[in-house]
């Protein structure tokens, strides 16, 4: 066969197979050129998932007859003035998404200019385009898009359920919206666009804050929360956004958003640097929510490597990583102890009775189990008792009922007394020391976490607030303590070790025990020094000494197992890091640990003055915060 041009309207179906891969994306080009104009209002209506209409008006700087007519032709662009592709200061360059969406549909563009006394439209049908014509509309553009691919057919086979299209649409227009506080959008699907789908409002005061306020109207109240501010700069590139906590965890990467210069983006490399910032925080499977946004010179980042413009690259890949991986640890060690109000409210959500046609969490009133006493301490008798105007019948009364009920009642005595507490009045199993504080414990105002009042089931703290009570698992709460410890002495130069007087043999598999001899100096950097005792032996002679006495066959079982997993995909310092985490697990306090007054007044004054101690290694909460308004809540007193 001999070579030979494509025809036009070809040519232009085959760019629009790269542009239009489905609604969606040709959403995005438009709404990105309503941006690049200057709108200040963008309102988008959707039928059929974008395939039968798609219809975008802007109040920007719209555009005049002869710029209508180049506007849909190939690689015709107003936003390249200097002609340099690596000077890149707009959303949409390249010039095609207006001909290839109308080389696929049936396009109407019309426009007007500030100042300009009538509109132009123009009509473009499957590649073959119009002449402008006169038209009625207000200041800005409006284009719809009417039956896309049509000219093409095949592609609606490969398109999705209307839903599942507008999906896409929508996920679109809110990545847009979050990079542009100060625009208004709205989004509505349905027959006229009779069902609203998104609205927002323009974002008021300073932009981070502005920011903050798009994103949780998109994000959620639950991120808005509980979202740490960044702000860094190095060498002219510039991160701001906003971070959520890390007890704050999704299964899924999809709520962490990314972009540069205002364009949303998938970019691996700062992916990556968001997955190293949270590795101490959170396990492999969690993923934080957050907002990121790079703002770098376009010389020193090329934005032009994939067709659908949702990845970049950097000249100087490194100086951004190390901008996100440090500005984010940087921030999170500034959120100091604290964790997410959804650990909170969850703890409520699960302590609330569940009633007849209310939900936990639903702010509905709801019925408790039916209790023979009433609401209040004023209360009416058996019979008349109520809660929320709903009356309680007293349940029926089985054998032996009143007998358990005075047992419960009666004072318990203690069989031993532990040193230095007073004598307890009544006692709960698991439950120590006393109800009314020694003379030596604090205020419970005078700390952020309060003062030690009790520990249930030797395993958890409870600690009175000036605003309710804080419950701590104390093994989850050290183990964090301890692991900034050793990362601590790791910068200063190494983890004090302390000698075995009796060197512990482990036994491994083989190829266990060469993994772990191989990495001997950098866990002698930990603390641990082991050596080589025949096949399949390790030989332990010295222990990191913040670690005290441990299980030193188990620890080190851990640690071939986690450098198995770990491999050479990591960094030295990242699995340095890693293996802190196991070691640190190691060396806490165990659940099931008496502890005293002090020793937990002590627990929480290091919480309280230790970056990062709101969560532990795994990415587990160490404390539940309860207010004590919500908790009157559960009893009916609000």
């Amino acid at each position: 066969m001999t070579i030979r041009l494509l025809p036009e309207t070809l040519v232009n179906r085959i760019a629009a197979g790269e542009v239009v891969e489905r609604p969606a994306a040709a959403v995005k080009e438009l709404v990105e050129n309503a941006l690049d104009a200057g709108a200040a209002r963008i309102d988008i209506v959707v039928r059929d998932g974008g395939k039968t209409l798609i219809s975008i008006t802007d109040d920007g700087c719209g555009m005049t007859p002869d710029e209508l007519s180049l506007a849909v032709e190939r690689h015709a662009t107003s936003k390249l003035p200097g002609d340099d592709l690596l000077d890149i200061r707009s959303l949409g360059f390249r010039g095609e998404a207006l001909p290839s969406i109308g080389a696929v549909s049936h396009l109407t563009i019309t426009s007007r200019p500030r100042g300009a006394d009538s509109a132009w439209s123009l009509t473009v049908n499957a590649g073959a385009k119009g002449t402008p014509q006169p038209a009625a509309l207000a200041q800005g553009t409006r284009i719809e898009v009417r039956d896309l691919f049509a000219a093409v057919p095949a592609r609606l086979k490969f398109l999705k359920a209307p839903r599942t299209e507008y999906d896409h649409i929508a996920d679109c227009v809110e990545r847009l919206a979050m990079a542009h506080p100060g625009v208004a959008f709205t989004l509505s699907d349905g027959a006229g666009g009779s069902r609203s789908g998104l609205r927002l409002t323009a974002a008021q005061g300073e932009l981070l804050d502005a920011r903050l306020t798009r994103l949780g109207a998109l994000m959620g109240r639950d991120f808005q929360e509980n979202a740490i501010p960044v702000e860094a700069m190095r060498e002219a590139v510039t991160l701001f956004g906003w971070i959520g906590l890390p007890t704050l965890h999704r299964p899924t990467a999809r709520h962490q958003h990314l972009f540069v210069n205002g364009r949303p983006v998938r970019d691996k490399l700062m992916v990556g640097a968001v997955r190293a910032a949270y590795a101490d925080f959170l396990p492999r499977d969690r993923h934080p929510l957050l907002a990121l946004f790079l703002e770098i010179d376009p010389q020193e980042v090329d934005v032009n490597v994939h067709p659908a413009k949702a990845e970049v690259r950097f000249r100087d890949q490194g100086l951004v990583r190390g901008l996100i991986v440090g500005s984010l640890k940087r921030a999170l060690a500034d959120a100091g102890h604290r964790a997410s109000t959804t650990v909170g409210l969850a703890t409520l959500g699960a302590l609330r009775p569940q009633g007849d046609g209310a939900e936990a969490g639903s702010g509905a009133s709801f019925t408790p189990s039916p209790l023979p006493y009433g609401r209040g301490g004023g209360g009416s008798g058996w019979g008349g008792s109520s809660w929320g105007g709903a009356p309680i019948t007293p349940g029926p009364v089985t054998p032996g009922m009143a007998e358990r009920a005075n047992a419960f009642q009666a004072p318990y005595p203690m069989p031993t007394q532990p040193p230095g507490l007073p004598p307890l009045q009544g006692r709960l199993s698991g439950f120590a020391p006393a109800a009314r504080p020694p003379e030596y414990a604090p205020a419970p105002d005078s700390h952020p976490l309060g003062a030690a009042r009790a520990q249930l089931h030797n395993t958890y703290i409870v600690a009175q607030t000036r605003e309710g009570i804080v419950i701590v698992d104390q093994h989850a709460a050290h183990e964090r303590l301890v692991y900034e410890r050793m990362k601590s002495a790791l910068l200063d130069g190494g983890v004090k070790r302390q000698a075995l007087l009796i060197p512990e043999l482990v036994e491994l598999d083989e190829p266990s025990a060469n993994r772990l001899l191989g990495r001997a100096a950098e866990l002698a950097e930990l603390g641990l020094l082991v050596e080589g005792f025949g096949p399949g032996c390790v030989l332990v002679r010295e222990v990191p000494a913040l670690l005290g006495q441990s299980d030193v066959k188990g620890l080190v079982a851990d640690l071939a197992e986690e450098l198995s997993e770990l491999g050479d995909a990591l960094s030295l310092k990242e699995r340095l890091e890693a293996v802190c985490g196991t070691m640190a697990c190691h060396g806490s306090v165990r659940a099931g640990r008496a502890l005293g007054i002090e020793e937990m007044n002590a627990l929480l004054r290091q919480m309280e003055a230790t970056p990062h101690s709101g969560q532990c290694n795994h990415g587990r909460p160490t404390y539940v915060e309860l207010k004590l308004a919500d908790i009157e809540r559960l009893f009916g007193r609000r």
